[in-house]
């Protein structure tokens, strides 16, 4: 069996964000040489999530609208984090509700995904460098 690892990096434009990593991805495979296994990528950072879904810009929105009402960013004193002096406590929890990390098949080198699926990485707290590890396992 045979092992890759990446560590993919990008700048995050705003305070939240959600870019489609799908080719970063495909490309880690294909330099891998990996053919069958599996393909974990996982956010390393705290106020981020990797997750998998449509690439359409109406979901993401929803997305966006969904996650505010869930851990609305304002007030920053209705969370106890903030009181250290940080102003993200509601990216941690908009995180924990999309989660950390997605694994996916690979089959004859590719991503074997179901239609419509892609890879995202969703920022919450951004506006700097960001970075994602990229895992690959197989033969």
């Amino acid at each position: 069996m045979k092992s890759y690892r990446k560590e993919i990096w990008f700048n995050v434009k705003g305070r939240r964000e959600f870019i489609n990593i799908t080719p970063e991805a495909q490309s880690c495979i294909t330099e891998s040489g990996i053919s069958e296994g599996l393909l974990l990528v996982n956010a390393m950072h705290i106020t981020a999530s990797v997750f998998i879904n449509d690439d359409e810009s109406g979901l993401h929105h929803d997305y966006e609208k969904w996650l505010e009402g869930l851990a609305p960013h304002e007030p920053l004193s209705q969370y106890r984090h903030n009181l250290t002096g940080e102003d993200n406590a509601d990216a941690h929890l908009k995180r924990q509700v999309m989660g950390r990390e997605v694994v996916v098949a690979i089959t004859k080198g590719k991503l074997d995904f179901g239609p419509w699926e892609q890879i995202f990485y969703g920022e919450f707290d951004g506006g700097r460098r960001k970075r994602v590890l990229v895992k690959i396992i197989g033969e």
